[in-house]
């Protein structure tokens, strides 16, 4: 981004997800360059027909310039897979190509880069003869895009534009650290609906910081654009970095659209804190993400929330590294299987230690994962790895199959919260992959971003069903809630999908284990527990349990599914506080994420237990 003009040219259909969260291009995807051909429009032999192409670069004063860059990208006929970017000071250059349809941009930045750029884009050039084109500064448009916060801060912004002939498409973009772009077309219509061009722009207010893109599709590229929108016209997307075990940080978050490719803005995000974005609806779904912070030479935990939909007017709010943390399955088309039998081969795929809202980590925490395989009550194997993958070898014959993940999360002094989710089903190998019928129960408590709740309240807990068991029906399904450890559990009841308890009554609120429940699961039970800690009371806040007991059961295809009565519990507040909590409290901060909240001063403890 210190290049106030990058340019960049692609030879390939364009990818919908882009991976340019760090505010860099992927790269550059252009075919062969070429400067030189044959001399001969026709060549003997089979060689490609060619011809000249020459191209003037004028300025804003009409003179000509040697301060441009100009790609040639070829998208159909013989010189579908023919790039250039042809350069002579004098600001005329010739090339040879091969015929074909072609796409043109050139940035011009004449003498002085500091007047301003402009981008010029030709998305239908037909080579089928010499040709000599214009590109001439004079006939761009301003684009101003910026919100009517009259403070705001440009940060930086990015144009891109695709051309699809005959199945082919090519693109180009550019991208920009100053907010002084031109833009304008050049050359013939292309075929209606041919040419989709975006912009996106990133700005930084005082309460929040702006995302404004806009998306076009029709027959030419743009000539200028103005879009000043106003702020009932934006969606407001609240981005909160929870801290459930008490500790301190910077990460980061980032937001782009989800269409692309283009480039996101990414953000510093202190935990206990909020960031704000205003977006434009008008430019499609959007992403977020969230880098939590990391010690030195540890990998950031990143959490994803992708392809959601934004209104005006409306907030849109994710929460990430907040509790219940447990096992989550992806219910989006085309997801990919949390579990599978191909032939004698199971694997199992379980974000085991998802946050409160289904994030999977792409860094999990954890100290120790295990995962194990009984057939017919024998344990067949044991691994050992990243929690929530395993893949066991079996034999083809009809068994009834028990599947359990166990990780304990954190490391250091934080280790010793455990999560263990447990499957049971019948499989027999078959002729092509399977999936197996792996459910899930997760909890959804509102919490602080500590991860606690008030003392005295009524918590309603929503629980949701997750897998097979969703698809095909649970027969009854009940929670129970445990205050000591997971030693004894209460029945909470269950109402249009919510488990109801109330905390005890106490002045202030008592704080719990940050990892306290321990997650368990079988075909006849689900639930979420809490461990055991010293003989030591908790100070004045109320935590829900932040992980869950998930599991379920069923059949694999070929067989009838089974969905036993399933219980759910959710844990309670444990009474005692295990060994490695800090009784530490902070204010959930509802500040701009730039500000971070410091630390209140602790309150005093006051033993917490069932109602």
């Amino acid at each position: 981004m210190n290049d106030p003009t990058t340019p960049r040219s692609t030879t390939r259909r364009t990818t919908r997800r882009s991976v340019l969260r760090t505010l860099a291009l992927v790269g550059v995807l252009a075919g062969t360059s070429l400067s030189v051909l044959p001399s001969s429009a026709v060549a003997a032999d089979g060689a490609p027909e060619t011809y000249t192409l020459t191209i003037r670069h004028l300025d804003r004063t009409g003179a000509a310039t040697g301060g441009y860059r100009t790609n040639v990208t070829g998208i159909s006929g013989p010189g579908a897979d023919a790039s250039a970017t042809p350069y002579d000071e004098s600001g005329t250059v010739t090339v040879r190509l091969p015929k074909g349809r072609y796409l043109l941009d050139s940035t011009l930045t004449g003498t002085d880069p500091a007047a301003g750029t402009d981008w010029i884009v030709q998305p239908r050039l037909d080579l089928d003869h010499d040709t000599a084109i214009t590109v001439d500064a004079r006939t761009t448009a301003p684009v101003d895009v910026r919100p009517q916060e009259a403070d705001a801060r440009y940060l930086h912004s990015m144009a891109f534009v695709e051309a699809t002939h005959e199945g082919a498409t090519r693109s180009a973009n550019l991208m920009m650290s100053r907010a002084d772009l031109r833009v304008a077309h050049l050359g013939p219509a292309a075929e209606p609906g041919s040419v989709k061009e975006w912009i996106d722009t990133y700005w930084s207010g005082e309460r929040a910081d702006y995302a404004l893109g806009y998306s076009f599709r029709s027959d030419r590229a743009l000539t200028g654009l103005v879009r000043h929108p106003a702020p009932g016209a934006l969606a407001t997307v609240k981005v909160r970095a929870a801290a459930p075990d008490g500790a301190t940080g910077t990460g980061f978050v980032d937001i782009q659209p989800s269409a692309g490719p283009t480039v996101g803005l990414v953000q510093p995000l202190n935990r206990l804190a909020t960031a704000t974005f205003l977006v434009t609806p008008e430019r499609g779904l959007w992403d977020v993400g969230y880098a939590a912070p990391a010690a030195p030479e540890t990998p950031p935990n990143r959490y994803f929330a992708n392809d959601f939909a934004v209104r005006a007017g409306a907030t849109t709010t994710h929460t990430f590294d907040n509790a219940v943390f447990g096992p989550a399955l992806d219910t989006a088309p085309g997801a990919r299987s949390a579990g599978v039998r191909d032939g004698d081969t199971l694997a199992l795929d379980v974000p085991l230690l998802a946050d409160g809202e289904g994030h999977a980590p792409t860094a999990p925490r954890f100290h120790d994962a295990t995962t194990t395989l009984h057939r017919d009550g024998v344990l067949i194997g044991t691994r050992k790895g990243g929690p929530g993958r395993a893949e066991f070898t079996t034999t083809p014959g009809r068994a009834a199959y028990r599947l359990t993940a166990t990780a304990t999360h954190g490391s250091g002094p934080t280790a010793g919260g455990r999560t263990t989710a447990s499957w049971t089903f019948t499989s027999a190998a078959a002729s092509r992959p399977a999936e197996l019928p792996l459910s899930t129960v997760r909890f959804a408590p509102a919490l602080d971003l500590d991860g606690t709740t008030p003392a005295g309240a009524l918590v309603r807990v929503p629980v949701t069903v997750q897998g097979a068991a969703a698809e095909t029906g649970v027969r009854s399904l009940t929670v129970s809630m445990s205050t000591d450890g997971g030693a004894t559990w209460t029945r909470a009841p269950v109402l249009d999908g919510r488990a109801g308890f109330r905390t005890r009554d106490r002045a202030g609120r008592s704080r719990s284990a940050p990892n306290s429940p321990t997650p368990r699961a079988t075909p006849s039970r689900r639930r979420c527990g809490t461990p055991t800690g010293p003989d030591e009371p908790a100070p004045a806040r109320t935590r829900r349990g932040n992980h869950e007991r998930s599991g379920g059961g069923g059949t694999s295809p070929g067989a009838p599914p089974r969905h036993p009565h399933v219980p759910a519990t959710v844990a309670a507040p444990p009474r005692h506080r295990p060994h490695h909590v800090t009784p530490r409290t902070w204010p959930a901060s509802r500040r701009a994420h730039r500000r971070s909240p410091p630390p209140a001063a602790p309150r005093p403890p006051v033993p917490a237990s069932p109602s």
